[in-house]
């Protein structure tokens, strides 16, 4: 073995992110690495490439046990990491990229026919003929992931870790990547391939790692592993299952429609999504990471911009340039990542939960701190918040009190549709059933719900319909009356009828 790691561990303030992990890459093989967001690759790469020092467990090299203290060491070791924001100084030539702070000199001076002439070679390897004079910001995505490619090669990479490298590729752009991976093979270079779409794992890969919770759950050549059971391994399932909330209506009367995609696409993450969202339901939306679930979400809020296809927003079609155009329609966004996008986290509770509604609370230039009061404390009342008053620091809270806060920042300017991304994402089981409770009586009021969930349970719990994506395409719509897990996991591996 090239690289072999064995039951490595990792803490951070006590909460492990690694328990007990292990990874075996082969000389030229294509290795994948896959797991949900909090599987624990990233911070098991950046042992790898000594970011992060381990707590326990043994990694040998090319033959002689070793621990990476920083990534210079590694990179000299002979591993090479190319992330999924390529870093190249974009202002810089091809060739001055490929040999940054490793430049050849000659009587003390740059030698640029030097570096000119070894980077035409490197292409050359990867039947790629560009001006290696020309910056690499006149390229394309694929030919500056070459670039960085050829860079490692150049540094005599053994190992090469590929972090998400097809994210911002188009199809013909894949196919160049990919055909420069298989020389890599070729010329006995491994690769760790960092990725979630599951036709690209297939088309490339060797054997593929399986992460999940912190812990290797399985290994196998790619071969012999069905799509259904890498989705099944990478999901999991909970321990607690969570009540079921869905509502008990009759699913055969369809409500009025608020809001309609129809071949919807923004970029290479959102190519083609059909989504419909109906007065007073749950609509679950469903996805590997990487199918374009929070990407829907951004274009929706106008985030992002639609690019084709089109959006209907009560009726009317809609196109919005910037969120405050789809705050006004009456569409709020409780995003993801609630520590960096959502609470501010030295500001109190009012603070925060107001902050949408800032603009309708101002008279004269000046909020009006009665008419303020009175919303912030019905909504503690409503939501049951608990919080010893509404000045506390929002940071004070819990996790599942937070959710909540944020969830009250948009009730409280009265949406029409609610959009909530991984809503229990790192709150306790009994807050999770609480939020998702509270979403169903939110939605039986009237509300229209998007919920974004990564936890099969928590949408066969709670979800009147699912729309699955796969590779930022529809690939899948269940009604209440066909949800099941094993439809689900199905539309999600893609296996549909």
């Amino acid at each position: 073995m090239l690289l072999s790691m064995q039951s490595i561990s990792k803490s951070f303030g006590g909460v492990a992110a690694l328990r007990g992990v292990s990874l075996d890459v082969a000389e030229g093989e294509i290795m994948a690495l896959v797991g949900q967001n909090g599987a624990g690759k990233s911070t098991l790469i950046k042992i790898l490439t000594g970011a992060y020092r381990l707590d326990e467990g043994t990694i040998q090299f090319a033959g002689r046990d070793v621990s990476f203290s920083t990534p210079a060491e590694s990179q000299a070791a002979g591993i090479a990491t190319i992330y999924q924001e390529i870093n190249l100084a974009p202002q810089r030539s091809v060739a001055e990229n490929i040999y940054l702070a490793r430049e050849p000199r000659r009587f003390g001076f740059l030698d640029h026919g030097a570096m000119r002439d070894g980077a035409r070679r490197v292409l050359k390897t990867f039947n790629l003929d560009i001006d290696v004079e020309r910056p690499v910001a006149h390229f394309n995505a694929a030919t500056r992931q070459m670039v960085a490619i050829a860079r490692a090669v150049t540094q005599n990479a053994r190992l090469l870790i590929m972090d998400e490298p097809t994210s911002s590729l188009d199809e013909r752009e894949v196919g160049i990547l990919f055909e420069t991976i298989r020389t890599l093979k070729k010329n006995g270079v491994a690769v760790i391939f960092i990725g979630h779409r599951l036709d690209e794992l297939y088309a490339i890969c060797d054997r593929v790692t399986i992460m999940r919770d912190g812990q290797t759950v399985a290994v196998s050549p790619m071969r012999d592993m069905a799509k259904m059971d890498l989705v099944r391994n990478m999901l999991g399932r909970e321990l607690a299952a969570f009540e079921a909330v869905a509502s008990s209506a009759d699913h055969a009367v369809e409500r009025p429609v608020r809001l309609e995609l129809k071949q919807a696409g923004s970029g290479v993450r959102v190519r083609g999504v059909d989504l419909t969202v109906r007065e007073g339901e749950i609509s679950g939306l469903a996805g590997l990471l990487g199918s374009g679930r929070t990407e829907t979400a951004r274009i929706i809020f106008g985030v992002d911009r639609l690019e084709h296809g089109s959006m209907q927003f009560a009726g009317r079609e809609r196109s919005y340039g910037e969120p405050v155009e789809a705050i006004a329609d009456g569409i709020g966004l409780v995003s993801e990542d609630r520590k960096v996008d959502g609470i501010i986290p030295d500001m109190s509770i009012r603070e925060n939960m107001t902050l949408a509604l800032l603009p309708k609370l101002r008279k004269a230039g000046i909020v009006d701190r009665t008419r303020q009061n009175e919303i912030v404390l019905r909504f503690i009342d409503q939501l049951r918040i608990k919080c010893a008053s509404p000045d506390q620091p929002i940071k004070e809270l819990s996790g599942g009190n937070q959710q909540k806060v944020l969830l009250a920042r948009w009730l409280c300017t009265d949406p029409k549709v609610l959009i909530v991304d991984e809503p229990t994402r790192g709150i306790d089981v009994g807050a999770k059933s609480e939020i998702l409770k509270l979403l169903r009586s939110l939605a039986d009021d009237g509300l229209s719900i998007l919920m974004i969930s990564s936890e099969l349970e928590e949408l066969l719990a709670a979800a009147d319909r699912i729309t699955v994506l796969s590779d930022g395409q529809s690939v899948a719509v269940l009604p209440r009356q066909e949800l099941s897990e094993k439809a689900l996991l199905a539309a999600m591996a893609h296996q549909v009828d």
